[in-house]
């Protein structure tokens, strides 16, 4: 214990020196502190505090951003509440100006191009993607055991903060986001009388970069502020709605991202008072002609779909001529996202999409995507993963398109159990088959096994579907096990005719 005096007291006498980095690694100690021995930082914990807060303001980025963890650390300890409580008037006005985008960030951003749709995406915007199988079971909201924060530090779940491979993946903006995000999660209602006035001062702020830092503000606290910001939607979110329309994209992509952490109320208030007018600017930014925008757009809709699922239903015509005609407009890495609007909306609104005049719509620019990519691109998840949900959706609707869609499944994952045979015997001169086409593949055919019932089976009758079943089965890798034994219990309560003579093995 004395050792841990020795290393605070060393702290402390290096806290103001003029090196950024003696500087940066304090603060990084101090963090290291807190997670390991918070018990000897206690009886100092007011002066650290009023330390990291001037340190969270360094001019260094390197040095705020080692700060600024220390108040997702100290987020995490019972201590949290009792000890910042007295600092919130002066702690919350700092992230918020964390939050503010740099004039390096806005030039590395490129913020000032507002139309680039016909730019190609290059090949290192678009980050690995992995297949996610139907039946992993969906992570639970934060407030039912998710880490606050987690949006933030997340590369799937931050649209709209700052998605740039020219900026660091994690930064002082996100971690001051995600540091008012946990915050606002500790002291809920508490935290109100501090961040009003704040986000009153900058919603409204001439300077558009300060407006946006404000917007992003109000989405970080959405979550821990939920029942006491109730009072404050109906005049907020017309003005959310309203800065869809802003000429700043920056603005109009961060607004998109907290209009989607806002939703839910929108859904839930009868005569559809904010749904209408909220969905339908949404879907203009869908076909907004900044790509970021039509990103933070695209997912913010989908994160509208899950939560209005069938209330969307009178407006299918209006969303699906929407969302086909962004398959004309969109590049590689959005239309990514794009699958996921299509599939997430099959999931919600189920077979109220069954209607000849939606299926004419939707299948064509699906089926030519299908028809263009080839067996080993991995663009083919995404579209699999869409089509999974469409074809459960559509029920019988989806006949006309289910053969050559089957038959292309079967013979992926006869081609990777192949591979993998191979690659077992002689690894030398085979590569090691990537698995997710065969999960994809499994997971689109209980699709279908769901979609068309007793329909499928005289194309299992026709194929060597059980054969092939009976090898997944066996395979080490538990989501190739798990998606073959879904797909056996779709295919037993579709067509168990073809199923029982198997059924021995």
């Amino acid at each position: 214990m004395e050792d841990i005096w020795d290393d605070i007291e060393n702290l402390f006498h290096l806290a103001m020196d003029d090196d950024s980095d003696v500087r940066k690694n304090v603060c990084r100690a101090l963090v290291m502190l807190l997670d390991a021995h918070i018990s000897s930082l206690i009886p100092h914990m007011h002066n650290i505090i009023e330390y990291m807060m001037i340190r969270t303001q360094d001019p260094d980025e390197n040095v705020a951003l080692e700060a600024c963890e220390f108040w997702l650390s100290l987020a995490e300890h019972p201590i949290c509440k009792e000890a910042l409580k007295p600092h919130l008037p002066k702690l919350i006005p700092i992230l918020v100006r964390g939050m503010k985008y740099s004039e390096i960030d806005i030039i590395l951003l490129k913020g000032d191009v507002e139309e680039d749709e016909s730019v190609p995406d290059r090949s290192e915007d678009i980050k690995p993607r992995f297949h996610k199988s139907r039946h992993t079971i969906r992570h639970e909201p934060m407030e039912n055991g998710g880490s606050c924060g987690e949006e933030f530090q997340d590369d799937e779940s931050d649209d709209g903060l700052d998605d740039d491979s020219s900026l660091s993946d994690w930064n002082l903006r996100k971690c001051s986001a995600a540091a008012l995000d946990v915050l606002a999660n500790v002291f809920r209602e508490e935290m109100l009388p501090v961040i009003l006035p704040i986000l009153k001062e900058t919603l409204f702020h001439q300077e558009w970069e300060i407006r946006e830092s404000g917007i992003l503000a109000l989405g970080a606290i959405a979550e821990g502020c939920m029942n006491g910001m109730t009072q404050h939607l109906p005049e907020l979110i017309p003005y959310l709605i309203n800065c869809l329309q802003d000429k700043k994209a920056l603005v109009r992509s961060i607004t998109c991202w907290t209009l989607s952490r806002y939703c839910h109320w929108a859904v839930i208030l009868p005569d559809h008072t904010y749904l209408k007018p909220l969905m339908y600017e949404l879907l203009k930014c869908v076909l907004d002609s900044n790509k970021r925008v039509q990103e933070a757009a695209c997912s913010a809709f989908a994160t509208l779909e899950e939560e209005a699922c069938t209330e969307l239903v009178p407006y299918l015509a209006d969303i699906l001529k929407t969302l086909v005609f962004a398959f004309r407009k969109y590049q590689a890495k959005n239309l990514l996202i794009l699958y996921d609007a299509i599939g997430t909306l099959a999931d919600s609104v189920g077979n109220y999409l069954n209607k000849d005049d939606y299926i004419q719509m939707l299948m064509p620019p699906l089926i030519e995507k299908w028809n263009v990519l080839k067996d080993e691109d991995k663009d083919l998840f995404p579209l699999l993963e869409c089509l999974s949900s469409v074809a459960t959706a559509l029920q019988s609707g989806f006949l006309p398109y289910c053969g050559p869609v089957y038959q292309r499944c079967v013979s992926l994952v006869e081609q990777t159990l192949n591979q993998t045979l191979a690659h077992a015997q002689n690894p030398e001169q085979f590569e090691a088959a990537d698995k997710d086409f065969m999960i994809v593949s499994l997971d689109l055919l209980s699709g279908l096994a769901e979609g068309l019932n007793g329909h499928i089976g005289q194309l299992v009758q026709q194929s060597n579907i059980m054969q092939l079943l009976y090898q997944a089965m066996q395979d080490p890798m538990p989501e190739v096990r798990q998606s073959s034994f879904a797909l056996l219990g779709d295919l037993t309560k579709a067509c168990f005719q073809y199923v029982a003579p198997c059924i021995c093995k």
